[in-house]
């Protein structure tokens, strides 16, 4: 039997749109820098926090120079995500806009929930 839990991502409200409208595609990355900086993917998946004190650890590096967002994400596996070598999981695949639902939005840097 197969585990799926609710996962979290944390993304420039930059972002929301296309979220919203194509889920979660490293591909389309460019709107807006990743949560550390960075102006390209990092790897080949999307990266989520496995529960809300991990994402909060991403709300205080917030590196997009502007407001995040805080997705929840449904039916992955947990057992399917990758470490990309710094200790920081990564879905190896997109994730439709079906499985992921806005849960905070607007939240500035520095912040918390």
């Amino acid at each position: 039997m197969t585990n799926t839990s609710t996962l979290f991502h944390v993304s420039s409200v930059l972002n929301r749109q296309s979220i919203a409208q194509h889920g979660l595609d490293w591909t389309r990355m460019g709107a807006a820098r990743g949560i550390a900086g960075s102006r390209r993917p990092e790897a080949e998946g999307v990266f989520v926090c496995r529960d809300e004190d991990e994402a909060r650890f991403f709300f205080q590096i917030n590196n997009t120079g502007g407001l995040v967002d805080l997705w929840s994400v449904e039916g992955i596996v947990e057992e399917s995500l990758l470490d990309n070598g710094n200790g920081f999981f990564y879905h190896p695949g997109r994730i439709p806009a079906a499985r992921v639902r806005l849960v905070r939005s607007d939240i500035p840097p520095q912040g918390d929930f």
